[in-house]
């Protein structure tokens, strides 16, 4: 059976490309010899020609990867890649092999010493995107950094390995994509200096801040905060502290934020809430690092040109703290679930063993909170109050406090009428999906660690991938997706 009609046409040699033209007529033989046992096979499908098609044509890739990245090492000048002097005491020859989405290539290198940074140089390094310590591939870096922002190792391991065929050990996965995290975090932080400093000359960085818009605009900025596994010094003396009366602390706080512009929220045919682009921040560097990357996000969002400025949180104090210190004129609003939550810790103090009277007691005050009535739910409190003695008193009176410390904070009707968010549930769902790769069983994670993975995360889902991975093209956003 004649099998040439399957076989796609051979790519033309270009720029005395040499290796295509003794690879290629191999690389068809053995193609087309192996799709014709798959069409001939009566049990074997398109998945199998798939298949079939990836791994004849695998070597003659790596092939060309390796000679078309010899060509350009061999035409990169010898000038230090840093401080752009030329090298002095030049030497060729130094091989080196990295893998690469095709398989292991490698390359010929010219060495040099640059007397100004007094540090020999591999410029060809530099050019290929190869200049890091490490051995994987521009590509290859990219997979780690991806598969382990979303999956535990063992699992990233696999998963790389079946969808792309590169192999990776665990140890070198772990390894890689924590360098890229670290990478991620270094160009983060220069971000965020240019952003303050309202300079920087790297255009791509510029471009992330959003047109201002021809109509006066609502910035929405939302806050919250969950918890992260990690090993600290307690780790590996769990018995002993327990033994000694004290519980071991493996428990940290992560904090976020997000913003995005009220114009940007709008309805699904369902009714529900769709923010078309926003932008996010996640950090287990405490509050003082939320602050200075939520102000940079909130300023590439346009809040310099805002006509107003919305904050929105679940009524924990450092909320407000940031708020006050970094948004000083922001409008603030108490999630109405929380304060809700302290409604209920009301209605079970007065009625403990009884749901249904409890909720009873509860419903006309929770449709008074949220008409926007909150001062008149702080007064019917007042009245509750005055009837009890002992603990109840004293339960009643401190939710009765947290709502009157947020009376100014519980305006509803006013954002129902505004069409602005009530709460912070945007913001509370990206914590969430961030926790499903935080959270996988039997997870312990370090500082570093965490914060490296959760500064990939972060610039993967804010669109800018390609500032990490340049190679990436212009147009992939993920999160438009």
């Amino acid at each position: 059976m004649s099998t040439n009609c399957c076989v796609p046409a051979a790519p033309r040699t270009h720029g005395g490309f040499k290796v295509l033209g003794k690879a290629t007529n191999v690389w068809q033989e053995r193609l087309q010899a192996g799709l014709g046992r798959v069409i001939n096979a009566s049990d074997q499908t398109m998945g199998h020609l798939e298949e079939e098609i990836l791994q004849r044509t695998r070597e003659l890739e790596r092939a060309v990867l390796e000679e078309a990245s010899q060509k350009k090492a061999d035409l990169t000048p010898p000038v230090c890649p840093v401080c752009k002097n030329k090298l002095s005491r030049v030497t060729g020859g130094y091989q080196r092999s990295y893998q690469t989405r095709f398989g292991e290539v490698t390359i010929r290198r010219v060495r040099g010493w640059c007397r100004k940074c007094k540090s020999w140089r591999f410029p060809a390094d530099d050019a290929l995107g190869l200049s890091e310590a490490g051995s994987c591939s521009p590509s290859v870096q990219e997979m780690a950094a991806l598969a382990v922002s979303k999956l535990p190792v063992a699992e990233a391991s696999a998963v790389v390995e079946r969808l792309t065929g590169v192999k990776l050990s665990r140890a070198t996965l772990d390894r890689e994509a924590r360098r890229q995290g670290k990478k991620a975090q270094n160009k983060r932080q220069e971000m965020d200096e240019q952003m303050c400093q309202g300079a920087g000359t790297d255009q791509r960085v510029k471009a992330l801040r959003i047109k201002k818009p021809a109509e006066p605009f609502t910035l929405v900025i939302e806050l919250d905060a969950w918890n992260i596994r990690e090993r600290g010094k307690d780790w590996g003396q769990a018995e002993e502290r327990r033994a000694a009366g004290q519980e071991p602390e493996w428990w940290r706080w992560v904090y976020g934020g997000t913003c995005f512009r009220l114009s940007q929220r709008v309805k699904t045919q369902g009714g529900r809430s769709l923010i078309l682009s926003r932008g996010t921040v996640m950090t287990r560097g405490g509050t003082d690092a939320l602050k200075q990357q939520i102000w940079a996000e909130a300023m590439r969002h346009g809040l310099g040109e805002a006509s107003e400025v919305l904050a929105i949180g679940d009524g924990a104090v450092w909320i407000w703290n940031l708020v006050g210190d970094r948004f000083g004129q922001a409008r603030q609003r108490l999630d109405p679930w929380h304060a809700l939550e302290h409604l209920w810790a009301v209605a079970h103090a007065l009625h403990p063993e009884d749901e249904t009277a409890a909720a009873a007691w509860i419903r006309p005050l929770k449709e008074k909170l949220l008409a926007g009535d909150g001062v008149e739910v702080i007064t019917d409190l007042d009245g509750v109050i005055t009837k009890l003695r002992g603990s109840r008193r004293e339960a009643v009176q401190a939710e009765r406090n947290y709502l009157d410390n947020n009376r100014d904070r519980l305006d509803y009707k006013g954002a129902k009428e505004k069409g602005e968010p009530l709460g912070s549930g945007a913001m509370e769902s990206t914590c969430k999906q961030y926790e499903r790769r935080f959270h996988c069983a039997g997870q312990f994670w370090t500082k570093d660690g965490d914060e490296a993975l959760m500064c990939l995360e972060t610039f993967w889902r804010n669109g800018r991938w390609s500032l990490l991975f340049p190679h990436v093209p212009s147009g992939f956003d993920p999160s438009k997706n």
